[in-house]
């Protein structure tokens, strides 16, 4: 079978008989960034999809089946309706401000994409910091958010993105400690390392209770953060109209819409390479032949299949928290963080700390 690191090592070599050895490393660069939009793209276009149809089975209703067979065009329609859209600024806007803060945002969640490891050596930045390069550049996302609310010159906007700002920063605290936990099981601040520490088990399994719990909270921080129900007090239409991008129209407010979606497929990703194995095939930690015999079949699924499995389980599941849960309010959003979620992780932090001194994890 015809593996990703054989049509990379092609593509390397072709391009280093037609030029020199600097032109190919940009030329590559250029590849990897356009190749990752793309397929992004493609996902979130499958993500919107995906979550009107989730949304109509919890509301038992149909969903999208108008446009096209199952409503399959829908998402074209609406790409194509924003589009079309004038994009204005408010009067007394800072216009500068309000015009970068968009491209800001989504800058950023494309930033946290380049240490991924999306398959056996198809990574486009493969550094030893991934995981601390993701946490750090994931931070800078509500400056985005911030300079809209602030530029909009709108009441609503300004405490959208206060909000916002509170929020993030408080479920950051959460997510990175989660984080940490998964990176002291697997040794490594690599994304592809941490994925080749799974190779006889993943961590939700072999890192038993503390990496369970985790992964939990990793989940319920990230989706805080992402600004997605219930606690999307940043955007609240039915109190705030619609937060940080009330002033917003056409592409812009696309981009701030394009760029929920993509921050969700950050965290599933990084969901699945810390705590499911990334794009490794489901294996179970024992030595039984049986057992061996199970892993060996599952190698027969391709990575991507795993990869991609894995990244839409996850989303799937904010996907069901949305639809499932009622907003939250502002106290009790920072309630559920300072008394509960953070207190939880430290002592989780310390159980893993525990675990891996006296190995007792598989």
């Amino acid at each position: 079978m015809i593996q990703f690191t054989d049509i990379t090592a092609w593509i390397h070599t072709l391009l280093l008989s037609v030029m020199s050895p600097t032109w190919t490393y940009v030329v590559e660069l250029i590849l990897s960034g356009v190749t990752a939009l793309v397929v992004l793209l493609v996902c979130v276009i499958i993500m919107v999809y995906m979550e009107r149809k989730v949304a109509g089975f919890m509301q038992l209703r149909w969903g999208p089946n108008r446009v096209g067979p199952y409503g399959l065009f829908q998402v074209i329609a609406d790409v194509i309706k924003l589009l079309l859209k004038e994009s204005f600024s408010p009067n007394r806007a800072d216009k500068i401000m309000f015009n970068i803060a968009p491209a800001l945002a989504l800058c950023v969640s494309l930033m946290a994409l380049a240490p991924i490891s999306w398959a056996p050596g198809l990574t486009m930045w493969d550094t030893n910091i991934g995981v601390l390069f993701i946490t750090a550049i994931s931070s800078m996302g509500v400056i985005g958010i911030m300079m809209a609310g602030w530029s909009s010159n709108n009441k609503y906007s300004l405490l959208g993105a206060m909000r916002s700002g509170a929020q993030i920063v408080s479920y950051e605290l959460s997510a990175g400690l989660s984080i940490v936990t998964a990176v002291a099981l697997a040794g490594t601040l690599s994304t592809n390392g941490i994925i080749a520490s799974q190779a006889n088990g993943w961590w939700i399994i072999k890192g038993q209770i503390p990496a369970i719990i985790a992964f939990l909270v990793y989940i319920i921080a990230s989706t805080a953060e992402c600004n997605r129900a219930p606690f999307d007090l940043a955007e609240a239409e039915s109190e705030l109209t619609a937060g940080y991008h009330t002033e917003y129209a056409g592409m812009q407010f696309g981009i701030f819409y394009l760029n929920e979606y993509i921050n969700m497929a950050v965290v599933a990703i990084i969901a699945s390479t810390l705590f499911l194995g990334g794009w490794m095939p489901f294996h179970l930690p024992f030595d039984y032949p049986i057992v061996q015999t199970f892993n060996h079949i599952m190698d027969f699924i391709p990575t991507w299949i795993w990869f991609f499995g894995k990244m839409f389980l996850v989303i799937f599941f904010m996907m069901w928290f949305r639809w499932t849960f009622p907003r939250l309010r502002i106290d009790q959003l920072l309630k559920l963080e300072w008394k509960y979620l953070l207190p939880i992780s430290i002592v989780n932090l310390l159980f893993a700390a525990l675990i891996i001194i006296l190995h007792w994890h598989l």
